[in-house]
């Protein structure tokens, strides 16, 4: 799952920056989620307790609130904790932006972007 996850992150941005649509909200949004996708660049933002860092944390505490609503993130967010990823409410990220961020990876997880 970890691996669709991250193949579909990168065929999404590669769509935008092919196209250049650098300004598009749903490029931006989807640019917060990078961290997931390097559990070592994930780790060093933890100890400078990064933005980057508490984005992410808040996304992934959001996740695991909406496991009923989204249930493939329960597997998914049990390969993220294996790699040391696990959510912690920071409180700087919009409801907004993480409810199109996990509508985003949802789609990730069901295979719309994947390309082998």
């Amino acid at each position: 799952m970890y691996r669709i996850f991250c193949k579909s992150y990168n065929n999404y941005l590669f769509q935008y920056t092919k196209d250049k649509f650098h300004d598009e909200y749903r490029f931006k949004i989807a640019k917060s989620l990078k961290l997931l996708t390097n559990p070592k660049e994930y780790k060093v933002n933890k100890e400078n307790n990064s933005l980057d860092y508490q984005k992410v944390n808040d996304l992934l505490f959001y996740m695991n609130q909406h496991i009923n609503e989204f249930p493939k993130f329960k597997a998914f967010l049990w390969t993220l904790e294996s790699r040391g990823m696990k959510g912690k409410y920071f409180g700087v990220t919009q409801e907004e932006d993480l409810r199109e961020q996990i509508k985003l990876i949802n789609m990730f997880l069901n295979l719309l972007y994947w390309e082998d």
